[in-house]
């Protein structure tokens, strides 16, 4: 990087080759989403966020993203205009693939938790 320093405090130091992100998710843990932003109001979607509870004025397949986030570097975040439409590649939750404490809703967006 130009102009960064590569010893020292703050110093940038990388390891030669190419990281593969989530490079342990196979072809059956891996999915790709369409979404689209139907709110007058940015909005974004964080490393982590289990898929179906993201805001609710992104139209996306919430059923199939059901158990995934998106396939994207830990801390950082997906930003999507009004009316911006993106496709994006999510990979599946460890584990159980179960989060609890978010709110659970039906295709008729009730509230499935109580």
């Amino acid at each position: 990087m130009p102009g960064h320093s590569s010893t020292g405090p703050g110093a940038i130091r990388v390891a030669p080759g190419t990281i593969i992100l989530n490079a342990d998710r196979d072809d059956t843990q891996r999915i790709r989403l369409i979404f689209l932003n139907t709110g007058d109001r940015p909005v974004q979607i964080g490393s982590h966020l289990h898929l179906p509870d993201a805001n609710a004025n992104l139209i996306f397949d919430r059923e199939a993203a059901r158990g995934f986030r998106l396939d994207i570097p830990s801390g950082t975040s997906q930003r999507f205009e009004p009316g911006a439409s993106r496709e994006l590649d999510a990979v599946a939750l460890l584990g159980a693939r179960r989060v609890p404490g978010l709110q659970l809703r039906n295709a008729g967006n009730e509230r499935l938790d109580g």
